[in-house]
């Protein structure tokens, strides 16, 4: 007969444990709704939906909010003139510089 001791019972109680945890859904604030579009319009607007998400959720503070957001404002700048490349290039960078690519 096998003698079971009380750290092989605790692991495999902690190990049943695991296995009925559930996973729970991501929360959603909805402002992804109405984020799409194309070329650099497209680009920046979803990357701003990403931002006020994160802001929401209190992932980001604002001050890092409101830096992202006058960048983001250049780049609509340079896409408005038709700069299409430039102003993804921009958000690509935003992006980079603020932990998002």
């Amino acid at each position: 007969m096998k003698i079971v001791t009380p750290t092989l019972l605790l692991t495999g109680a902690l190990m049943l444990a695991a296995c009925n945890q559930t996973a729970t859904a991501p929360v959603s604030t909805g402002v992804m709704a109405g984020s799409s579009g194309t070329g650099c319009t497209g680009e920046i607007s979803r990357y701003r939906a990403v931002m006020s998400n994160d802001l929401a959720m209190g992932h980001v503070n604002q001050s890092v909010y409101n830096r992202v957001d006058r960048e983001l404002v250049q780049a609509e700048a340079a896409c408005a003139a038709g700069r299409d490349a430039e102003a993804v290039r921009m958000v690509n960078a935003t992006k980079a510089r603020h932990g998002y690519l």
